[in-house]
Protein backbone atom coordinates (compact mmCIF):
# COMPACT_ATOMS: atom_id res chain seq x y z
CA UNK A 1 0.00 0.00 0.00
CA UNK A 2 1.31 3.39 -0.94
CA UNK A 3 0.62 7.06 -0.62
CA UNK A 4 0.76 9.00 -3.92
CA UNK A 5 1.91 12.63 -3.57
CA UNK A 6 5.65 12.92 -2.85
CA UNK A 7 5.82 9.14 -2.42
CA UNK A 8 5.02 7.77 -5.87
CA UNK A 9 5.26 11.19 -7.49
CA UNK A 10 8.04 13.73 -7.80
CA UNK A 11 7.14 17.36 -8.54
CA UNK A 12 3.55 16.30 -9.14
CA UNK A 13 4.16 13.49 -11.66
CA UNK A 14 4.96 9.81 -11.38
CA UNK A 15 8.53 9.17 -12.43
CA UNK A 16 9.50 6.38 -14.85
CA UNK A 17 11.37 4.48 -12.13
CA UNK A 18 8.37 4.58 -9.78
CA UNK A 19 5.98 3.47 -12.54
CA UNK A 20 8.30 0.64 -13.52
CA UNK A 21 8.48 -0.36 -9.84
CA UNK A 22 4.68 -0.65 -9.75
CA UNK A 23 4.80 -2.91 -12.81
CA UNK A 24 7.49 -5.07 -11.23
CA UNK A 25 5.56 -5.46 -7.98
CA UNK A 26 2.43 -6.52 -9.88
CA UNK A 27 4.51 -8.92 -11.99
CA UNK A 28 5.54 -10.63 -8.74
CA UNK A 29 1.85 -11.26 -8.05
CA UNK A 30 1.64 -8.77 -5.19
CA UNK A 31 -1.46 -6.76 -4.35
CA UNK A 32 -0.82 -3.03 -4.80
CA UNK A 33 -3.19 -0.35 -3.48
CA UNK A 34 -2.67 3.42 -3.56
CA UNK A 35 -4.29 5.37 -0.71
CA UNK A 36 -4.39 9.13 -1.09
CA UNK A 37 -5.92 12.36 0.10
CA UNK A 38 -6.33 13.38 -3.53
CA UNK A 39 -9.86 13.63 -4.94
CA UNK A 40 -11.62 10.80 -6.69
CA UNK A 41 -11.92 12.83 -9.91
CA UNK A 42 -8.15 13.39 -10.00
CA UNK A 43 -7.55 9.68 -9.29
CA UNK A 44 -9.73 8.23 -12.06
CA UNK A 45 -7.19 8.29 -14.95
CA UNK A 46 -4.53 6.70 -12.75
CA UNK A 47 -6.89 3.95 -11.58
CA UNK A 48 -7.44 3.10 -15.25
CA UNK A 49 -3.79 3.12 -16.32
CA UNK A 50 -1.49 2.37 -13.38
CA UNK A 51 -0.77 -1.28 -12.49
CA UNK A 52 -2.62 -1.12 -9.16
CA UNK A 53 -5.50 -3.14 -7.78
CA UNK A 54 -7.26 -0.04 -6.49
CA UNK A 55 -6.91 3.60 -5.56
CA UNK A 56 -8.57 4.62 -2.31
CA UNK A 57 -9.10 8.38 -2.57
CA UNK A 58 -10.13 11.27 -0.31
CA UNK A 59 -8.50 9.70 2.76
CA UNK A 60 -10.45 6.46 2.70
CA UNK A 61 -13.88 7.68 1.59
CA UNK A 62 -14.10 6.33 -1.97
CA UNK A 63 -12.42 3.53 -3.90
CA UNK A 64 -11.72 3.02 -7.59
CA UNK A 65 -10.70 -0.16 -9.34
CA UNK A 66 -11.00 -1.69 -12.79
CA UNK A 67 -14.31 -3.50 -12.86
CA UNK A 68 -14.70 -7.09 -13.93
CA UNK A 69 -17.75 -7.92 -16.07
CA UNK A 70 -20.16 -8.18 -13.13
CA UNK A 71 -21.04 -5.61 -10.52
CA UNK A 72 -21.68 -1.85 -10.60
CA UNK A 73 -19.78 -0.18 -13.41
CA UNK A 74 -19.06 3.30 -14.60
CA UNK A 75 -18.04 3.54 -18.30
CA UNK A 76 -15.51 6.13 -19.45
CA UNK A 77 -14.93 7.50 -22.92
CA UNK A 78 -12.09 5.07 -23.64
CA UNK A 79 -14.30 2.06 -22.91
CA UNK A 80 -12.69 1.26 -19.58
CA UNK A 81 -15.08 0.15 -16.87
CA UNK A 82 -14.22 1.53 -13.48
CA UNK A 83 -15.92 0.64 -10.22
CA UNK A 84 -16.47 3.55 -7.84
CA UNK A 85 -17.67 2.69 -4.34
CA UNK A 86 -18.25 4.89 -1.30
CA UNK A 87 -18.21 4.41 2.43
CA UNK A 88 -21.09 6.87 2.90
CA UNK A 89 -24.52 6.65 1.29
CA UNK A 90 -25.66 9.23 -1.25
CA UNK A 91 -27.91 11.13 1.17
CA UNK A 92 -25.12 11.48 3.72
CA UNK A 93 -22.63 12.56 1.05
CA UNK A 94 -24.97 15.26 -0.24
CA UNK A 95 -25.62 16.67 3.23
CA UNK A 96 -21.95 16.60 4.13
CA UNK A 97 -20.94 18.20 0.85
CA UNK A 98 -23.11 21.26 1.50
CA UNK A 99 -21.73 21.60 5.03
CA UNK A 100 -18.14 21.29 3.82
CA UNK A 101 -18.56 23.96 1.16
CA UNK A 102 -19.71 26.39 3.83
CA UNK A 103 -16.62 25.60 5.93
CA UNK A 104 -14.40 26.04 2.88
CA UNK A 105 -15.81 29.49 2.18
CA UNK A 106 -15.38 30.44 5.83
CA UNK A 107 -11.73 29.34 5.90
CA UNK A 108 -10.91 31.33 2.77
CA UNK A 109 -12.65 34.36 4.28
CA UNK A 110 -11.15 34.17 7.77
CA UNK A 111 -7.56 32.96 7.25
CA UNK A 112 -5.32 35.25 5.17
CA UNK A 113 -3.66 33.39 2.30
CA UNK A 114 -5.80 30.24 2.64
CA UNK A 115 -7.02 29.01 -0.75
CA UNK A 116 -8.83 25.85 -1.80
CA UNK A 117 -6.71 23.28 -3.63
CA UNK A 118 -6.76 23.46 -7.42
CA UNK A 119 -8.18 19.92 -7.53
CA UNK A 120 -11.25 20.99 -5.51
CA UNK A 121 -13.69 20.38 -8.36
CA UNK A 122 -12.88 16.65 -8.32
CA UNK A 123 -13.65 16.25 -4.61
CA UNK A 124 -16.86 14.57 -3.48
CA UNK A 125 -16.38 13.76 0.22
CA UNK A 126 -13.82 16.22 1.56
CA UNK A 127 -12.32 19.68 1.15
CA UNK A 128 -8.67 20.64 0.78
CA UNK A 129 -6.69 23.81 1.42
CA UNK A 130 -3.42 24.12 -0.49
CA UNK A 131 -0.42 24.71 1.75
CA UNK A 132 2.46 23.45 -0.37
CA UNK A 133 1.51 22.65 -3.96
CA UNK A 134 0.79 26.05 -5.54
CA UNK A 135 0.25 28.12 -2.38
CA UNK A 136 2.73 28.29 0.49
CA UNK A 137 1.29 28.63 4.00
CA UNK A 138 3.28 29.15 7.17
CA UNK A 139 2.94 26.62 10.01
CA UNK A 140 0.72 29.02 11.97
CA UNK A 141 -1.62 29.36 8.98
CA UNK A 142 -1.77 25.58 8.56
CA UNK A 143 -2.57 25.18 12.24
CA UNK A 144 -5.35 27.78 11.92
CA UNK A 145 -6.89 25.88 9.00
CA UNK A 146 -6.81 22.62 10.97
CA UNK A 147 -8.35 24.33 13.99
CA UNK A 148 -11.18 25.85 11.96
CA UNK A 149 -12.00 22.50 10.38
CA UNK A 150 -12.03 20.81 13.76
CA UNK A 151 -14.20 23.52 15.29
CA UNK A 152 -16.73 22.79 12.54
CA UNK A 153 -16.79 19.14 13.66
CA UNK A 154 -14.60 17.86 10.83
CA UNK A 155 -11.64 15.53 10.89
CA UNK A 156 -8.54 17.27 9.58
CA UNK A 157 -5.18 15.99 8.43
CA UNK A 158 -2.11 17.54 6.85
CA UNK A 159 -0.38 15.97 3.84
CA UNK A 160 2.77 17.20 2.13
CA UNK A 161 0.69 19.59 0.00
CA UNK A 162 -2.85 19.96 1.41
CA UNK A 163 -4.88 20.27 4.58
CA UNK A 164 -7.82 17.89 4.14
CA UNK A 165 -11.06 18.04 6.11
CA UNK A 166 -14.12 15.78 6.10
CA UNK A 167 -17.16 14.61 8.01
CA UNK A 168 -17.23 10.90 8.85
CA UNK A 169 -15.07 8.34 10.62
CA UNK A 170 -13.04 7.17 7.64
CA UNK A 171 -9.28 7.71 7.33
CA UNK A 172 -6.42 6.06 5.46
CA UNK A 173 -6.21 3.07 7.81
CA UNK A 174 -9.95 2.50 7.90
CA UNK A 175 -9.99 2.83 4.09
CA UNK A 176 -7.24 0.22 3.84
CA UNK A 177 -9.29 -2.19 5.94
CA UNK A 178 -12.33 -1.49 3.81
CA UNK A 179 -10.62 -2.12 0.45
CA UNK A 180 -9.02 -5.39 1.60
CA UNK A 181 -12.42 -6.63 2.75
CA UNK A 182 -14.14 -5.38 -0.43
CA UNK A 183 -11.66 -6.77 -2.98
CA UNK A 184 -10.38 -9.92 -1.28
CA UNK A 185 -12.94 -10.63 1.49
CA UNK A 186 -10.17 -10.65 4.06
CA UNK A 187 -9.46 -8.82 7.30
CA UNK A 188 -6.43 -6.55 7.03
CA UNK A 189 -5.79 -6.60 10.78
CA UNK A 190 -5.40 -10.39 10.65
CA UNK A 191 -2.61 -10.17 8.08
CA UNK A 192 -0.86 -6.83 8.67
CA UNK A 193 2.50 -8.58 8.75
CA UNK A 194 2.02 -9.58 5.11
CA UNK A 195 1.61 -5.97 3.96
CA UNK A 196 3.89 -2.95 3.69
CA UNK A 197 2.92 0.71 3.61
CA UNK A 198 5.05 3.55 2.24
CA UNK A 199 4.34 7.25 2.73
CA UNK A 200 5.89 10.64 3.32
CA UNK A 201 4.01 12.93 5.73
CA UNK A 202 1.89 13.46 8.82
CA UNK A 203 -1.29 12.07 7.28
CA UNK A 204 0.51 8.73 6.95
CA UNK A 205 1.26 8.27 10.64
CA UNK A 206 -1.81 6.10 11.34
CA UNK A 207 -0.39 3.73 8.75
CA UNK A 208 3.15 4.02 10.13
CA UNK A 209 1.79 3.05 13.55
CA UNK A 210 -0.34 0.14 12.35
CA UNK A 211 1.91 -1.57 9.79
CA UNK A 212 4.89 -3.60 11.08
CA UNK A 213 6.48 -2.99 7.67
CA UNK A 214 6.07 0.78 7.41
CA UNK A 215 8.40 2.78 5.18
CA UNK A 216 9.00 6.47 4.74
CA UNK A 217 10.61 7.88 1.62
CA UNK A 218 13.55 10.06 2.64
CA UNK A 219 11.60 13.32 2.41
CA UNK A 220 9.50 12.15 5.38
CA UNK A 221 12.30 13.55 7.55
CA UNK A 222 11.01 17.10 7.11
CA UNK A 223 7.84 16.06 8.95
CA UNK A 224 9.57 14.21 11.80
CA UNK A 225 8.99 17.02 14.35
CA UNK A 226 5.23 16.71 13.72
CA UNK A 227 5.06 12.89 13.78
CA UNK A 228 3.93 10.97 16.83
CA UNK A 229 4.55 7.66 15.04
CA UNK A 230 7.52 7.07 12.77
CA UNK A 231 8.02 4.64 9.88
CA UNK A 232 10.10 1.57 10.75
CA UNK A 233 12.34 2.11 7.73
CA UNK A 234 13.38 5.16 5.71
CA UNK A 235 14.68 4.95 2.17
CA UNK A 236 17.84 6.68 1.01
CA UNK A 237 16.04 8.22 -1.97
CA UNK A 238 13.28 10.79 -1.91
CA UNK A 239 9.82 10.59 -3.48
CA UNK A 240 9.59 8.33 -6.58
CA UNK A 241 13.24 7.25 -6.28
CA UNK A 242 12.55 6.17 -2.70
CA UNK A 243 9.50 4.19 -3.79
CA UNK A 244 11.58 2.43 -6.48
CA UNK A 245 14.24 1.66 -3.86
CA UNK A 246 11.61 0.09 -1.59
CA UNK A 247 10.23 -1.97 -4.48
CA UNK A 248 13.69 -3.24 -5.37
CA UNK A 249 14.24 -4.35 -1.76
CA UNK A 250 11.03 -6.39 -1.95
CA UNK A 251 12.01 -7.86 -5.33
CA UNK A 252 15.45 -8.82 -4.02
CA UNK A 253 13.97 -10.39 -0.87
CA UNK A 254 11.51 -12.44 -2.95
CA UNK A 255 14.33 -13.63 -5.19
CA UNK A 256 16.44 -14.62 -2.18
CA UNK A 257 13.52 -16.49 -0.65
CA UNK A 258 13.06 -18.50 -3.83
CA UNK A 259 16.73 -19.38 -3.99
CA UNK A 260 16.72 -20.78 -0.47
Amino acid sequence: MTDIDDTLTTDGAITPDALEALHQLKALGLAVVAITGRPVGWSEPFARTWPVDAIVAENGAVALHIQKPNGPQEPFHDGTLLSKTYQQDATTRAANFARMQAVLVQIERDIPGARRATDATGRETDIAIDHGEFTQLAPAQIAAVVQQMQQAGMHATVSSIHVNGWFGEHNKLQGARWIVQSLWQRRLDAELGRWAYIGDSTNDQLMFEAFPHSIGVANVRRFMPQLAHFPRYITRGERGAGFAEMAQAIIDAKAQARST
